[in-house]
């Protein structure tokens, strides 16, 4: 996932050179992440309760059709077109949301490399010199340990003066405890970062689930898919540095007052009650639309057409029947000189009148 922190990387980096603390630098740009996704949390508001509406539809036809994918899959592409259903379409969010946290374990496994911003090879030179595994996972968090203890005193580690003085000064200190700290299953005070994670974690995915009308359309397997992602991470906080507890714990409260804001600002049930109305007047127009056939270029072809064209066409029909019907009272037509003299006539008579 290095590309996923070659991009969040340089905010990080920014962010700590305005604020000198690897913990609260994770806070605000938890912050900022949960404010550029707050449109993304919006539209899948409203996709949810899109979902809502159109899930007895699906259900419908997938009961229909169980025996003849062929044509359930045919209903399901007409279902899209007619009514814009669309069964991915709330998926962004938690997509991007997975991907914001692949790359944090990235950032925050090698915080020297993507917060300091100190060449890789020089690092790994530097892990070598010290006694300390370069291709570990933890190997930048050892580092920074190792130099904060003093270890690197009379060390040639191949760092300038200014890398050895930024990692030397690089702030992983919160409430007392270190955040390049792994804490593993053995209880300690600072276990309690991964607890509050995992226990935010719940109430958030119950929140969310609750408050945004996914409860009564998620299937089994999505249930199963969304928690089990969810337990994962929390089994990564007990595994890796407590900065990645402490930003997941910290997304997640902000998780929370996310879907209270959203939920009170855009209820789903609003939402619901809307694209019902709009369902409901598209199956209503749908029901004027005729299926008729025509003869066009000599061919019968079939079309679609309202109760306007539909009544249109009747009355085209009609005279033309009329015209056969009638084609025969006058064998021969009018020449242009009887037609002159039918005229005058005419003339005449209104001549008299007056």
């Amino acid at each position: 996932m290095g590309f996923l922190a070659m991009i969040l990387g340089p905010l990080m980096r920014m962010l700590y050179q305005m604020i000198p603390n690897f913990a609260v630098t994770m806070i605000v740009f938890t912050v900022i992440i949960k404010l550029l996704m707050l449109p993304l949390m919006i539209k899948q508001q409203k996709s949810m309760a899109k979902m809502s509406v159109f899930t007895p539809m699906v259900n419908e036809i997938q009961q229909k059709y169980k025996n003849n994918q062929e044509k359930m899959q045919e209903e399901m592409v007409k279902l899209q077109q007619e009514y814009g259903y669309s069964p991915t379409a709330g998926c962004l969010p938690m997509l991007v949301n997975m991907l914001v946290l692949f790359g944090m374990v990235e950032v925050v496994y090698r915080p020297v490399q993507y917060i300091l911003g100190i060449p890789k090879d020089a690092i790994s030179a530097a892990c070598t010199a010290l006694g300390i595994a370069a291709n570990g996972a933890a190997a930048q968090t050892g580092l920074i340990e190792a130099i904060h203890a003093g270890l690197a005193s009379g060390v040639d580690t191949g760092l300038t003066t200014e890398q050895l003085s930024s990692i030397a000064n690089f702030n992983t200190s919160f409430l007392g405890m270190d955040m390049c700290t792994i804490t593993g299953f053995s209880f300690s005070l600072i276990m309690i970062f991964p607890i509050i994670a995992a226990v935010t974690m719940c109430i958030s995915q119950v929140l969310s689930t609750k408050m945004s009308g996914q409860q009564a359309q998620m299937q089994g397997s999505m249930k199963v898919m969304m928690w089990g992602m969810n337990i994962m991470f929390v089994f990564m906080c007990f595994q890796m540095p407590v900065g990645f507890s402490l930003y997941y714990g910290t997304s997640n409260i902000f998780m929370m007052l996310q879907t209270v804001l959203t939920y009170k600002v855009y209820n789903p049930e609003k939402f619901k009650a809307q694209y019902e109305a709009e369902v409901a007047a598209k199956r209503a127009a749908k029901k004027e639309i005729k299926t008729v056939t025509v003869e066009e270029g000599g061919k019968k072809v079939e079309k679609n057409v309202n109760k306007r064209q539909l009544d249109q066409m009747r009355l085209e029909y009609a005279r033309k029947l009329d015209a056969e019907k009638y084609a025969n009272d006058r064998t021969v037509p009018l020449t242009d000189e009887q037609r002159a003299e039918m005229e005058a006539q005419k003339a005449q008579k209104g001549k008299k009148k007056k």
